[in-house]
């Protein structure tokens, strides 16, 4: 298998598409095989990674992130740049099946030989992304496109993993869907490093104008740890209206980030927590696979032992089984 996986690297080095695609089928797999593999094709591909401005789009449902990413990603191709668009669809608790439907909702980029669309399952995970997510933007990297849009699962408040991920994070907003600032709730505002109210086009003008400058003015009042209050935009991806401006702030904040050595700083941090994230998964596996002592499970049922208690004791047993 060795010998399929040096071609795969290859490949994807090569800049094929279908490489791409069985490249991120193999990292997404949870196959021991698969899983070995994969291994051996990051380390293939890690010189090769790290040279594309990675951006990150989250926002509630309805906000419009498909559709912003399409116009925003052809217009990104009009200027020279090879775009690859990362979109994660939740999935099924049951069948831990997925949509994918993100990715079908792009049609410029579809057909656009400077973009590749990959859809991928949340395969149940938090956050907002999927278990390989983080890999798959190496492997576009390597492919040579230096713009990876990676576009969240879009469910609220607690999509931060994908600020772990990417250089700039941006936040879609959306006027009339309620409370305009629902925003300001901790969580996902505290990371992001660019916000912007979509769908400001025809009577939702003036409202979206009326609900940045209400969001700007209200964060600068949140605590931001030393970080720079983000800007708050207003575009619309049905005319174009504000794209231009999105484009060259993306572009500028990118420069400064290279240029001063916070993109450096940023990426080490990233990778030295991407580390403790993969040690976690790994024991959270092994955890798994580790069988309930005998009368556990009973006993928490009866209700003669508490459930913290019963946690210790599979720990108990798990260490046991590591140090055997």
């Amino acid at each position: 298998m060795s010998t399929a996986v040096d071609a795969c690297a290859e490949a994807v080095l090569a800049g094929s598409r279908a490489a791409i695609g069985r490249a991120i089928t193999m990292l997404e797999s949870t196959l021991p095989a698969d899983r070995d593999n994969g291994r051996r094709l990051l380390r293939q591909l890690a010189p090769h990674r790290g040279g594309a401005h990675r951006i990150g789009v989250s926002g509630v449902p309805g906000a419009g992130k498909s559709t912003l990413i399409d116009a925003l990603g052809a217009l990104l191709i009009e200027r020279g740049h090879r775009v690859a668009v990362l979109a994660v669809d939740p999935s099924s608790e049951r069948t831990g099946g997925s949509i994918l439907g993100d990715a079908t909702r792009m049609s410029r980029l579809a057909a656009a030989p400077g973009a590749y669309l990959r859809g991928s399952p949340s395969s149940g995970r938090l956050g907002g992304l999927g278990r390989a997510t983080a890999a798959a933007v190496a492997v576009v990297e390597a492919a040579g496109y230096d713009v990876v849009l990676v576009e969240t699962v879009g469910v609220g408040q607690s999509e931060t993993a994908v600020a772990a991920i990417v250089d700039t994070f941006l936040l879609l907003g959306l006027v009339g869907a309620g409370d305009d600032l629902q925003g300001l709730k901790m969580g996902v505002l505290e990371r992001a490093d660019l916000i912007v109210i979509n769908k400001a086009d025809g009577d939702r003008d003036k409202p979206a104008q009326a609900a940045a400058r209400q969001l700007a003015a209200a964060l600068r009042l949140l605590p931001r740890d030393g970080r720079p209050v983000p800007p708050v935009l207003t575009c619309s991806a049905l005319d174009g209206t504000g794209l231009v401006e999105l484009v060259e702030r993306l572009a500028a904040r990118y420069r400064s980030g290279t240029e001063s050595g916070d993109l450096a700083r940023r990426r080490c941090e990233q990778s030295i927590e991407a580390i403790r994230v993969q040690a976690r998964h790994a024991v959270l596996d092994e955890l798994a696979a580790v069988p309930m002592p005998a009368g556990v499970d009973a006993a928490v049922a009866a209700g003669t032992l508490a459930v913290a208690d019963a946690a210790d004791e599979l720990v108990r047993a798990y260490h046991d089984r590591i140090l055997a």
